[in-house]
């Protein structure tokens, strides 16, 4: 027996956050014997344009480009994205009304300090980027699962099933459009009925267009804010990450009231302090040259996404990198976990539909941008083998 004294304990709360939340198989991939196929991540196997790459920033364009910066974001960005959401969203926002962050992460853990206390409870669209369920207890509030994606056809039942989830607890109702994970656009009328249920319940909402970029059908002009129907309480959240292939430079925004993003800057300063100073460079360079490196991306990644849903018996994607399967058919006395084990077997990973919502344990997740698209179609046959599609 060991005399070493027992150490404190820890939060129990964060003992019960899930730790490998994409992929069950990322520790055993470098021993893998045969050709590897990641797309349990949603990331991007692009780089950002010439001009945006952290290399192409220098310190002598840039006095102090490795300094301490505002903690609310480059002046000169923050003009840009003001500019941008008029021009792109239809939002009308002043400089205090926006705050850069680190990715759209930082920006919706920030949102959700200023926003929610231990014990109140946000309404989350299912199934959701896995993150978010994670934020809201990182805060001690409570994620509350509103099956949505798979189960609501038009504006009515999609407020329905949202009241059928509202408490006294509630505060907060995130919605994501384009949908990771579904890939599901949520039209402009379904966006202003929820927008009117949060309304009367006086909610806030968090509004994930970190996909707005990659909205297939009509093109990223079809995309349709939330903040246009409920100003007052939308909080609209934005990345470089997924428009720009950025997601390691970790920066995005949030647009809100002043009050919260006054708040919520409160929150970014103790967690983080500020977004990278060269990746907020980077950033603008996006905004201000990145648009037709954005239009052939777009192109190139509605094609792909297209093509692997083909081949895999599902609905093309309205939008955003990922396509969501009901493989429940396939599963045998070992459950997800066996076939996630012959998926990586056969060189695929996947993310578990679990990570997404608590309904969805017989659902799985893949990113159709994660690699080339050859090699992703590839992996989209040896997943049709795997799954009986063919």
């Amino acid at each position: 027996m060991s005399d070493a004294p027992a150490r404190p304990p820890l939060a129990p709360e964060t003992l019960a956050m899930p730790g490998a939340i994409y992929s069950p198989f990322a520790d055993r991939m470098a021993d893998h014997p045969g050709p590897l196929f990641p797309l349990h991540v949603g990331d991007t196997w692009r780089d950002p344009f010439v001009g945006a790459r952290s290399e192409d920033i220098a310190s002598a364009d840039h006095p102090r480009l490795h300094a301490y910066g505002d903690t609310r974001g480059l002046p000169e960005l923050i003009e840009a994205i003001a500019g941008k959401l008029a021009r792109r969203n239809g939002l009308d926002h002043a400089t205090d009304e926006i705050l850069v962050t680190a990715g759209a992460t930082g920006g919706l853990a920030a949102a959700a300090g200023a926003t929610l206390s231990p014990g109140d409870e946000i309404l989350i669209l299912a199934p959701f980027w896995p993150l978010i369920r994670g934020i809201a207890q990182s805060f001690r509030a409570t994620p509350v699962e509103v099956p949505f994606f798979d189960r609501v056809a038009n504006a009515r039942e999609a407020v329905e099933a949202v009241a059928s989830r509202i408490t006294a607890r509630s505060r907060v109702l995130y919605v994501s459009t384009p949908s990771n994970p579904t890939g599901r656009v949520i039209p402009g009328e379904t966006l202003e009925a929820l927008a009117a249920l949060a309304r009367r319940h006086d909610l806030w909402i968090f509004s994930d267009e970190v996909y707005e970029d990659y909205h297939y059908e009509g093109g990223p002009e079809a995309h349709v804010s939330m903040a246009r129907f409920a100003p007052e309480r939308t909080v609209s959240v934005y990345s470089f990450s997924k428009s720009y292939a950025m997601a390691g430079q970790r920066v995005g925004y949030l647009a809100a009231p002043a009050e919260l993003i006054h708040n919520a800057r409160k929150i970014g300063t103790h967690v983080y302090y500020h977004a990278p100073i060269i990746a907020q460079r980077t950033a603008l360079a996006a905004l201000e040259g990145g648009a037709d490196w954005l239009a052939r991306a777009h192109a190139q990644d509605r094609e792909v996404g297209r093509r692997v849903a083909a081949r895999l018996g599902e609905a093309e994607p309205q939008g955003g990198t990922f396509l969501f399967l009901d493989v429940g058919d396939r599963l045998d006395e070992r459950g997800l976990p066996g076939l996630l084990e012959d998926c990586f077997a056969e060189g695929v990973l996947v993310a578990p539909g679990s990570s997404c919502g608590a309904d969805y344990g017989e659902w799985i997740r893949l990113s159709f941008t994660a690699a080339p698209g050859a090699d992703v179609l590839e992996a989209a046959d040896r997943l049709a083998k795997v799954l009986g599609r063919r």
